[in-house]
């Protein structure tokens, strides 16, 4: 789904991951499930460019619900996944603490996870090599992306700022669609390591110049990253 020039959503409100796509190439940021891939090929298609176009992927963390098609990606296609150091053994293992659900209801629960089989998740694929990054690093992919460490949901979460598409892409550092809940609008994201430490790293968003902020679940926010960072907060 196009949100503006060159910039795409892949899957939904659900579960999703983006395309930055400009003329010396394609940066994926996140891998969704599985059955994206199809998403992916599709997407492609639409604009006319070929996988060889694609020049990296980065992950914004190592949960399963963000890698989903990374290794296949990485396998076929040879593009490399790029993910903050600290989260480099969780996205090669799977290997992560327990965290309460904490609030849930039944409704959406069950059509998280009905999704979630829908699109393969239980066939998801750990991704055998990565390039570790750190925090402040330009990467050289299209649009140069930044990488901003945004620690507590895990160890190496990250927001991606992609200026050239003016956003920054937030993985599960919050949410605007708790998966557990259905309640929409800016909230903490669930299934957080380190809760605290989330809300603290809002700051190095709330600092971050730009007018799309996308998370991995929920709609999109068309704002400022220090509006979205001040929402969260209120709602946390």
């Amino acid at each position: 789904m196009k949100l503006a020039p060159h910039l795409h959503r892949l899957g939904n409100d659900i579960v999703a991951s983006y395309l930055v796509d400009l003329p010396e190439g394609i940066t994926l940021i996140d891998a969704g499930l599985p059955g994206h891939w199809h998403d992916l090929r599709r997407e492609l298609a639409e604009l006319g460019r070929p996988m060889s176009d694609i020049r990296g992927l980065v992950l914004t963390h190592g949960d399963s619900d963000h890698i989903g098609f990374a290794e296949r990606l990485r396998r076929e296609a040879g593009v490399p996944v790029f993910i903050h150091a600290d989260d480099a053994h969780r996205v090669r293992t799977g290997e992560k603490p327990k965290t309460p659900m904490g609030p849930a209801r039944l409704g959406p629960t069950l059509g998280f996870f009905a999704y979630g089989i829908r699109k393969n998740a239980l066939r998801t694929a750990h991704v055998s090599e990565v390039i570790e990054v750190a925090d402040g690093a330009v990467l050289d992919l299209p649009g140069a992306p930044v990488v901003i460490g945004m620690p507590g949901h895990s160890p190496g979460s990250i927001a991606v700022h992609v200026p050239a598409v003016d956003a920054a892409f937030v993985g599960d550092a919050l949410t605007t669609r708790h998966v557990l809940t259905g309640r929409t609008g800016a909230q903490p994201a669930p299934f957080t390591d380190e809760p605290a430490e989330a809300i603290d790293s809002l700051d190095r968003l709330a600092a971050v110049s730009a007018s799309w902020v996308l998370p991995g679940h929920g709609a999109p926010w068309r704002g400022s990253p220090s509006d979205i960072a001040a929402a969260v907060r209120a709602s946390a």
